[in-house]
């Protein structure tokens, strides 16, 4: 039987850097010191987490139709899970209304975007050369 068993001498790496999980893990006030063990256990979970969710999303978003992963694709992956919507649905952002407009209402909000190109909570450049009057 020994002979038939092969040992797997390959050493197992996770996709995450050590230091900035164990950095994570600390975060946590009751946790003071991280065994090298417990952080691989950690970093491969993550890893295996993060391909399942990117799978499921991945899967919603072949069902409609689409090439690349969105918000909302995720969103419906994890409210198809139960077990992950009981904890990470909240944590997800909302995704940004879809507005429905007619052609003449998207040009004139083409033309009104080209005026106020700026972030909101700055100003354009334009109105400091402004003279005051």
């Amino acid at each position: 039987m020994a002979e038939n068993e092969e040992i797997n001498t390959e050493t197992l790496q996770s996709s995450f850097p050590a230091g900035r999980v164990k950095r994570i893990m600390k975060l946590d006030t009751e946790i003071n010191k991280v065994n090298s063990d417990a952080l691989f256990v950690i970093s491969n979970a993550t890893d295996l987490f993060l391909k399942f969710l990117t799978e499921k999303s991945s899967e919603v978003a072949i069902e409609k139709k689409r090439k690349t992963i969105k918000l909302e694709h995720l969103r419906m992956a994890v409210k198809r899970h139960r077990p992950t919507a009981d904890f990470l649905l909240d944590s997800l952002p909302m995704p940004p209304p879809v507005q429905i407009s007619s052609k003449t209402d998207r040009s004139h909000k083409s033309d009104e975007k080209k005026k106020n190109s700026v972030p909101a909570g700055t100003r354009g450049i334009d109105s400091f050369f402004k003279k005051c009057e």
